[in-house]
């Protein structure tokens, strides 16, 4: 037979030559194939014999093959279920049909099907033959990178998040027939933006690289790790004994990242926070357990980083809250139960009007008014803060412009507060310039305020944000000032007009001279780099006369008036 006289797929493949596999029920045509091809390309390719598909599928699962010419009409199968089998057994080999029946139909759902070409029996010659055979290879080479580059991080070579959720997918499908549990870790890198800040992107690049490395030399044979973009990696560990093995993962990993880096000589530590997410049985969905890695490893990072957590019932109750005010806050914007309220800021040496705050309150259907400590963190967690402080924003705005209309000559300032979030959002200050102009609220009028806290989690990005807020004509204010760790720093960098002074420090003002000493101190570098000041929290006269006596220009707290919606806030507006 033709099939015993030609080299077999087992043995050792000879360098260089293609290796063409014909899956063909007649032993006339196999050899007719066969000597076409040789014919036209001596000594540049192998071709193998498999009378039946079964025969053809064992040589494919033993040995490697360049290209399958298929016959449609075989013992064992017929038409397209052939193909499809084959195409099953080994998905990256091309197959080109080589069928008797001249069928533009069945040619046309071939190629859909997934053959790279469809050739009918006595209309080729070997010529055509071996081009088909040779652009087939090429495209499904092409065909295989495509997918590759579809399904992979490109800096690391990792899964990305499409692979990762089939793959996770596929296991929870296979947890159900198994006495076994499967875990979800999620890692995000502590101190990458620092690496990235101090070193740069390139030497960023290179650290994600390692990290990667790292993370495939520590893993299990049958894990998986992903990367989902930035410094978030993903792994999936099957088989998991239970929690306690999964943890002894998660500390493998840390003990693994928690050795230097070496980048351009320069030693690197970072540390990584994990949260783990189990699943026992195929019920859980991947999305879900993505989701509770997630939540378990930003409460590790709330531990200070460098630690694990097991995403547990409290998690999933806190979730679940999260979640529900989510959807809530969704329908409050949607159905105007938002209110912006406004607290007065009244000049501290002639107790006058200086401006006011905006201040969002929910005036929820079931539990009355609500203050922003109940659903703020909520809204920050969720990313709906972006439409509520927009809110806010255009309400404040539009206020504005009506009282200058209403006072011409008496400017109101107006102050609101920009979130975290907000800050980081990449439209920002052309956001702030479309409410200025739809309001038309004057921007000499209008301040915003930032934590000291979100300007020192990048200074270098917020100072460009900041420059681009300021080109638009309005005021900025630092907010809680004190209460970071390098407040100086913030103050000499960027562009701000106002430091409030936190109210943590005006609470016991008018008892403690440290306290007094502090404020002082925080007045007097303000007034010498030309900036304003405003105290918060002011309640007591007595801290209204010690903030005086310090030179402080501008008071806001109970003392003078709280929150109020604007047909009550008095003062004459």
């Amino acid at each position: 037979m033709f099939g015993d006289v030609v080299l077999d797929a087992r043995q050792e493949r000879a360098p260089d030559m293609l290796q063409i596999l014909t899956v063909e029920d007649n032993p006339g045509d196999a050899l007719l194939v066969r000597e076409m091809l040789t014919e036209a390309v001596e000594g540049q390719l192998v071709v193998h014999h498999a009378p039946r598909l079964s025969a053809g599928i064992d040589r494919l699962l033993d040995g490697r093959y360049d290209c399958v010419l298929l016959d449609l009409s075989l013992p064992d199968a017929d038409g397209l279920d052939g193909l499809a089998q084959i195409r099953t057994a080994a998905v990256d080999v091309p197959v080109v049909v080589l069928s008797g029946r001249a069928d533009e139909g069945l040619a046309m759902r071939a190629v859909q099907d997934g053959a790279q070409d469809y050739l009918v029996k006595g209309q080729v010659d070997g010529r055509l033959l071996v081009r088909s055979i040779t652009y087939a290879i090429e495209r499904k080479r092409a065909e295989v990178q495509l997918a590759h580059q579809a399904l992979h991080d490109q800096l690391t070579g990792l899964p990305n998040r499409a692979l990762f959720f089939d793959r996770l997918g596929q296991a929870l499908t296979r947890l159900g027939r198994r006495d076994s549990s499967l875990a979800v870790l999620f890692c995000d890198l502590d101190r990458f933006k620092v690496v990235n800040d101090s070193l740069g992107h390139t030497a960023g690049d290179r650290l994600l690289v390692d990290v990667a490395a790292r993370l495939e030399d520590v893993l299990r044979a049958g894990d998986s790790a992903a990367r989902f973009g930035g410094d978030e990696f993903v792994v999936l560990c099957e088989d998991i004994a239970g929690e306690q093995q999964a943890i002894q993962i998660a500390e493998r990993i840390s003990g693994a990242l928690s050795s230097p880096f070496l980048l351009d000589g320069d030693e690197v530590f970072v540390q990584t926070s994990v949260g783990i997410a189990l699943a026992v049985d195929a019920q859980a969905r991947p999305e879900a357990l993505i989701r509770d890695a997630d939540a378990a490893m930003y409460r590790a990072k709330e531990r200070g980083g460098g630690v694990y957590e097991v995403f547990d019932d409290a998690m999933r109750a806190r979730a679940v809250h999260r979640q529900q005010v989510e959807h809530a806050l969704h329908r409050a914007i949607d159905r105007h139960e938002l209110e912006v309220h406004y607290q007065p800021q009244v000049k501290m040496a002639t107790g006058a009007l200086y401006g006011v705050e905006a201040l969002v309150r929910w005036r929820h259907p079931e539990r009355g008014l609500l203050g922003p400590a109940e659903f703020i963190p909520a809204a920050e967690e969720t990313g709906i803060i972006n439409a509520l402080g927009l809110h806010v924003l255009e309400v404040a705005c539009a206020q504005s412009a009506r009282w200058a209309l209403a006072r011409p000559g008496m400017p109101i300032r107006m102050s609101v507060n920009l979130s975290a979030r907000q800050c980081q959002h990449p439209d920002l200050v052309p956001t702030v310039a479309d409410v200025l102009r739809r309001t038309g609220a004057d921007p000499a009028l209008l301040c915003l305020e930032v934590t000291e806290s979100t300007i020192m989690e990048d200074l270098g990005a917020m100072g460009a944000v900041l420059a681009g807020l300021k080109e638009l004509g309005l005021s900025l204010a630092i907010d809680d000032f004190g209460t970071g760790y390098s407040s100086l720093r913030a103050l000499q960098r960027l562009p701000f007009d106002i430091v409030k002074i936190d109210r943590s420090f005006v609470t016991d003002l008018h008892r403690s001279e440290q306290e007094a000493a502090i404020v002082a101190a925080v007045i007097s570098l303000a007034h010498a780099l030309g900036k304003r000041t405003v105290a918060e929290g002011v309640e007591q006269v007595e801290q209204v006369e010690r903030l005086r006596a310090l030179g402080c220009d501008v008071g806001q707290g109970f003392h003078y008036a709280r929150p109020t919606p604007v047909a009550e806030l008095g003062y004459g507006l």
